[in-house]
């Protein structure tokens, strides 16, 4: 337990640290949409039997808790899956923290000047990471039990960064009271494949208003925003008055990089090849891609 004063209390009621209601939002999404191995291993024989393992040691002696799950047999299971999907998120963030980490400190030192070369940190960082191992263990009355074990296999990129981008920042799920939920009405997709109500879709603007997910971080980041940044955002039309929602414009701004590199990195050949068998594998396997984008707001992003 971290140590509690009133000066921390303070910063925590003035949203001085970063908010997590957001993460909860890309968990649930990424939850829901699932996809790549750790989506796979989680409805496998194998994860059952360990998630079971780990249920009956922290209810043993719990009668109320025993008793429950006998009666909701499905409920900690799930929630076990959840706290799967928490902990494989949170190695994938700590990658993605990082690498833009560095990218700030290249920035500033002038070794990155423009957004081909964002583009390339972080796909050099996607590439670097790609194979770092997806584990979950935790430690019931001195026992470890492995809920993911390295032997399953799952790794960064293929089965939480490439699943991530397509959860979170293309299809998501509507924040409430901006879309309507009447499927009679066909007002929200049947099929989840056709839902783009990711990152790179959303408008901005509602920023600030209640049942908005990222309204909080942005609250939270604009303690953070490094002065050159800020600068920019004071000398903008509207100056600080929509300081949250010019810290989502950046914010989403950063996620077109992201899924950039991340489409660069998994293209079937080089993108410079001068094969014409794999251009064309190339060039369909870009054309799906950009199809997806046509309704997304990369016009506005960049002329933004």
């Amino acid at each position: 337990m971290g140590e509690i004063s009133f000066a921390k209390l303070l910063r925590h009621w003035w949203h001085d640290r970063i908010n997590f209601e957001y993460a909860e939002y890309c968990m649930k999404a990424m939850f829901w949409h699932g996809g790549g191995g750790l989506d796979a291993y989680l409805d496998s024989p194998e994860f059952k039997e360990r998630s079971q393992s780990v249920i009956q040691a922290k209810v043993k002696g719990n009668w109320l808790m025993s008793g429950l799950n006998q009666l909701f047999p499905d409920f900690l299971p799930e929630q076990v899956r959840q706290f799967t999907y928490y902990s494989a998120l949170g190695q994938f963030w700590r990658v993605m923290s990082e690498m833009f980490l560095t990218l700030s400190d290249h920035y500033e030192q002038g070794k990155i000047q423009s957004i081909p070369q964002v583009v390339e940190h972080i796909q050099a960082g996607l590439v670097a990471a790609a194979n770092l191992p997806i584990t979950y263990a935790v430690t019931i009355r001195d026992q470890v039990y492995e809920i993911i074990p390295e032997s399953v296999g799952l790794t960064f990129l293929p089965d939480t960064a490439v699943p991530y981008v397509e959860a979170v920042f293309f299809r998501g799920t509507p924040f409430p009271g901006t879309v309507s939920y009447n499927a009679q009405a066909n007002q929200i997709s049947p099929d989840l494949s056709r839902f783009n109500y990711g990152a790179l879709y959303a408008d901005p603007l509602p920023i600030g208003g209640a049942g908005i997910p990222p309204t909080l971080l942005m609250q939270d980041m604009r303690h953070f925003l490094p002065e050159y940044l800020h600068n920019v955002y004071r000398h903008s039309l509207r100056g600080e008055d929509d300081l949250r929602v010019k810290i989502c414009q950046s914010f989403q701004k950063s996620m077109y990089c992201v899924t950039t590199a991340a489409i660069l990195g998994l293209a079937p050949y080089p993108p410079d090849t001068t094969d014409p068998d794999q251009q064309q594998a190339n060039q369909s396997y870009f054309e799906t891609w950009m199809d997806r984008f046509l309704n997304s707001r990369l016009q506005d992003v960049q002329v933004g």
